[in-house]
């Protein structure tokens, strides 16, 4: 195997988890107004929930745990509340991992959506009774519910780029 073709299926093996850090360094919850109520996604909690779903070994929970903490620095919220979401919604996943055996979009989608309102909960209770931070109850399950629409989508792509990630181990193998 050639130089740049190491390096080539070198970054494909990393690439799940550099998508994360960029979406959590673009500031991961995507908000946009629309007739007057903010609509907002969490691309994390699409990437976490599918890399933790469909492969396990590529998010390490050590490197969600420090997703985690680099998000609560640059969105400004106490520091492990993101960490706590994210290692939560791991261990729904693996939950569902472990139970579910026939895997379709649909059923990782219903299951995305009691993933994602387990998690949201665990934020609301932790930041509202603990830390006493406002919260506003409709952008909370508005976002939840635009993440939950946005995944058959993004599962179609992360899909594709697993599959890419695949071939590039391949060509290691070889």
């Amino acid at each position: 195997m050639s130089i740049p073709n190491k390096f080539y299926s070198s970054i494909l093996s990393i690439f799940p988890l550099l998508i994360l850090i960029v979406s959590i360094l673009l500031s991961s919850k995507y908000n946009f107004t629309y007739s007057g109520h903010n609509l907002s996604f969490n691309i994390s909690y699409l990437l976490i929930f599918y890399w933790s779903l469909k492969k396990p070994n590529y998010l390490g929970l050590g490197f969600i745990f420090l997703a985690g903490i680099l998000n609560d620095v640059i969105q400004d919220n106490p520091l492990g509340i993101s960490s706590i979401e994210y290692l939560s919604l791991c261990i729904i996943t693996g939950f569902a991992r472990s139970r579910i055996i026939l895997q379709n979009l649909f059923y990782d989608w219903v299951f995305f959506l009691i993933s994602i309102l387990i998690a949201g909960s665990i934020n609301y209770i932790i930041l509202v009774y603990i830390f006493n931070v406002p919260i506003i109850y409709n952008s909370l399950l508005l976002g939840l519910f635009a993440t939950f629409l946005l995944y058959p989508l993004l599962a179609k792509i992360l899909s594709w780029i697993d599959n890419i990630v695949q071939l590039s181990g391949n060509d290691k193998k070889k």
